[in-house]
């Protein structure tokens, strides 16, 4: 939001410095971005007149000149080429060690063509102000000679821009912005009054409104107009601003958009056909804009049309047909209340920015609809002259009344800050809050109109339950106290927020908080096991393909995506494999496998019809990398086991506690995979080769191996302060035991019951063969298990060792059948 000083001094009345007036909009949260005068770029230039003018001696479109610049300065010989210089013309002058903006240069003194030129004389093109011209500017006669420019232009009028927060809609006004000062401490606010102009003729243009986002709108017609270009004050208050004149009848809208907030519309009656405009929906047409381009319009976008169609995108930007030009001598002038987030979603559908969105959006003054009006029609009677109709109008100003209490206590217990009473209650009437009722602890206040962030939203519908009752009591309870909130921010931001001595939050702690959950931290630690493992990481879309999705079992209709992304997106994914799979067979395709694995990982979710899961998923494919005495060959449902055993244990699930079953997926290689358990029934995980129409239906070559593990199914740690282990100053004992296994024994329960033959002995046991041939039964195999003993408090002498023996033996006889092979 920008402004003028001598645009300010309209409304308020102030003998501060420019640089106190920044200073307290920074202090009243008006926080200003720059300052800009004109008169710092005009520095140097000064008006002159033309005292004698002959032709150059050597060149025939240049002439001499006699300059009297005043002020100091002897009369000046300027060459100069400029058709219309000539005796007696008033000028503008620029001395040696002028910067001249429009050209970018700075005036030297010298010779042109052998004459001595001391400056230049100047156009306002030259000056940064002006559209091209065949000459030099051209003053009145009346001009004083040896003024600085910018003094007798009265441009040394130096421009505000401050930054506007989104619930402060009444400071996109310059009359706001006084307020606020006033309020401040900077000077006295004048008193705002339009005479109400009284209508000779009924308007022969009416209002119908049909949408619910304009709820009131009122217009009339102004006849027999003559407009033209806006006056000269009118123009540089505008041009202050960034606005460029148009018209007078536009530019009086535009004045009062900035003025007061209020933004304005005029159509040329003769380009209208019907004696109704219609504010409804748009039906899906288009409308060339006053911006010269050509907009698509939704049935949800709200417009004005007359009988031939759309004349206007209401509240945003009126339409080229009914735009007024330099022939329209009849105008009909609209003021409305339209709905803020109806103009803001339009405005960001079709891409809008206007100085009327930016107020609309961030709500305006409803009392303003009809005194805006009057403004407005004073101003063009004024200009441009002509006769008012009266005034018509459609639907009914809404209520817009509210009040808020303010407790005088709450001033120090929640703002920091002892302020008097009287003090608040004075800050708050000078920003036109109304007392109607006052204790001596606290006061009332009726919020003013052109403030919809005090208090928005307080009225309660007729409750229809004695729970929607209390509902709405809990509601209007919340209401008030963010009301009061209000006006203890209003007291705080004029008393001054940097006079609030600043307080620390209570420290709780000295230990700071951790910066990740425990769930991201284990998702973290799961990453760094994976790559250390040679594993690369992968990110992918939670999309796929239907197609790819089939190949690894049922999937649910619910999981289909009724508008998806992409029609290769249509699928919620039932595993991140078919992601890394997919990424897999590109890389391989490049040569990624061939010496040398591929290995990918992702930490992801994945879906089916109980909801959203996290998994950690892996693959690897190719052949291992060739090195010196170790053969290249290719991965194994061993080395996915191995990956998933990693990461279980990287968990801390005790390795004793899992076991594995052969009922993995179907999507892996029958016989060739298996699921990892905890007891009968938790599933953590599973790994294996994938079936081989799940590798050649994604065109991958050779044995492909994957794992998953299901991060939600594995428990928390429990926060429980763990002993620290004790380390036995005695070597531990290794024993080998080789055991004839049946067909149904598996390795595994061979393994637990030599773990449980002796606790407080046995602190490990692992499988190192696995033998089957000729010179053991058919069916049978041959499992060779290593037993290590950790003594604790001495050494263990052969009986003990014997007897562990034994108990090894015996255990593993009684829970699987296997023998000890003699």
């Amino acid at each position: 939001m920008k402004f003028s000083l001598s645009w300010l001094r309209e409304h308020i009345d102030f003998t501060a410095s420019l640089e106190e007036i920044c200073n307290r909009l920074n202090g009243i949260g008006l926080e200003v971005e720059g300052v800009d005068n004109p008169a710092d770029r005009l520095k140097g230039f000064r008006t002159a007149k033309i005292l004698e003018a002959h032709r150059h001696p050597d060149a025939d479109r240049l002439q001499v000149c006699r300059v009297a610049a005043g002020g100091g300065f002897e009369d000046v010989q300027v060459v100069c080429g400029a058709p219309n210089a000539r005796v007696g013309l008033h000028v503008i002058f620029a001395p040696p060690g002028t910067y001249i903006p429009g050209l970018d240069i700075t005036i030297k003194k010298g010779k042109i063509r052998g004459q001595e030129s001391g400056g230049m004389l100047c156009s306002l093109k030259e000056l940064g102000l002006g559209e091209e011209s065949s000459g030099i500017a051209e003053l009145p006669e009346t001009t004083p000679i040896g003024e600085a420019y910018a003094t007798y232009a009265k441009l040394d009028d130096p421009v505000v821009e401050i930054a506007i927060t989104p619930n402060r809609g009444d400071a996109l006004a310059i009359r706001g912005i006084a307020r606020d000062l006033s309020a401040a401490g900077i000077g006295h606010l004048k008193p705002w009054l339009t005479e109400a102009v009284e209508g000779n003729f009924p308007s022969p243009i009416s209002w119908k409104t049909e949408h619910p986002a304009c709820p009131y709108i009122v217009g009339r017609v102004i006849r027999g107009v003559k407009n033209g270009p806006s006056p000269d004050w009118l123009q540089r208050r505008l041009q202050a601003v960034g606005v460029k004149p148009i018209s007078a009848l536009v530019d009086v809208t535009n004045y009062f958009t900035y003025d007061l907030g209020r933004p304005l519309h005029v159509f040329d009656v003769t380009k209208l056909k019907g004696p109704v405009l219609t504010v409804t929906h748009a039906a899906r047409e288009s409308m060339r804009a006053l911006d010269g381009k050509d907009y698509v319009l939704g049935t949800d976008d709200m417009v004005i049309v007359d009988a031939a169609g759309v004349q206007s995108l209401a509240g945003l930007i009126g339409g080229e047909a009914s735009g007024v030009d330099e022939q329209t001598t009849d105008v009909f002038v609209e003021s409305a209340l339209f709905d803020a987030v109806q103009i803001a979603l339009t405005g960001r559908r079709l891409g809008i920015h206007t100085d009327a969105r930016q107020r609309f959006e961030r709500g305006i003054d409803p009392a303003l609809v009809l005194s805006g009006l009057e403004a407005a029609t004073v101003m063009i009677r004024d200009l441009c002259g002509g006769e008012a109709s009266e005034i018509t109008e459609a639907g009914a100003l809404p209520d817009w009344k509210r009040t808020a209490t303010l407790r005088f206590e709450r001033l120090e217990t929640l703002g920091g800050v002892d302020i008097p009473a009287e003090e608040a209650v004075r800050t708050l009437e000078h920003l036109g809050f109304e007392v109607t009722e006052q204790t001596e602890d606290r006061a009332t206040f009726l919020v003013p109109s052109w403030r919809n962030d005090v208090a928005s939203g307080q009225v309660l519908a007729q409750a229809a339950t004695l729970e929607d009752a209390m509902a709405e009591r809990a509601a209007a309870r919340v209401k008030e106290m963010e009301a009061e909130c209000d006006l203890l921010e209003e007291v705080l931001r004029i008393y001054g927020l940097d006079h609030v001595e600043p307080v620390a939050l209570p420290q709780t702690t000295v230990i700071a908080a951790p910066a990740v959950t425990p769930r991201q931290a284990r998702a973290a630690l799961l990453r760094r096991v994976c790559a250390v493992r040679g594993m690369m990481e992968t990110v992918s879309f939670s999309f796929m393909a239907h197609e790819d999705a089939v190949l690894f079992g049922e999937v649910p209709e619910t999981q289909r995506l009724l508008n998806p992304i992409a029609t290769d997106l249509d699928q919620l994914r039932p595993t991140p494999l078919i992601n890394l799979a997919r990424a897999l067979g590109r890389n391989m395709a490049r040569g990624l496998g061939v010496y040398g694995e591929g290995a990918l990982f992702e930490v992801g979710p994945c879906f089916d019809e109980t909801g959203q899961h996290l998994r950690l998923a892996g693959l690897r494919g190719g052949q291992t990398a060739r090195e010196p005495h170790v053969a290249a060959r290719e991965m194994t449902l061993w080395d996915a086991k191995a990956d998933l055993t990693a990461a279980l244990m990287a968990l801390g699930v005790p390795e004793a506690s899992v076991s594995v079953t052969a009922d993995a997926p179907g999507f892996y290689h029958p016989g060739r995979s298996g699921q990892m358990r905890q007891g009968p029934k938790l599933v953590l995980g599973s790994f294996g080769e994938l079936h081989p129409r799940v590798t050649r239906a994604l065109g991958l070559t050779g044995t492909v191996v994957a794992f998953e593990l299901y991060l939600d199914r594995i428990p928390m740690p429990k926060a429980k302060r763990k002993a620290p282990p004790v380390l036995s100053a005695l070597q531990p004992v290794r024993r080998d035991f080789a055991f004839l296994a049946g067909p149904d024994v598996e390795a595994q329960a061979v393994l637990k019951a030599a773990r449980m033959a002796d606790r407080n002995l046995v602190q490990d046991v692992r499988l190192f063969d696995v033998f089957e041939g000729k010179s053991l039964p058919e069916g049978y195999r041959s499992l060779g298990i290593e037993v290590i003993l950790q003594p604790q408090t001495e050494s263990l002498t052969d009986a003990q060792l014997e007897a562990v023996s034994k108990s090894v033996e015996a255990a593993v006889l009684k829970a699987t059948g296997a023998e000890l092979r003699r």
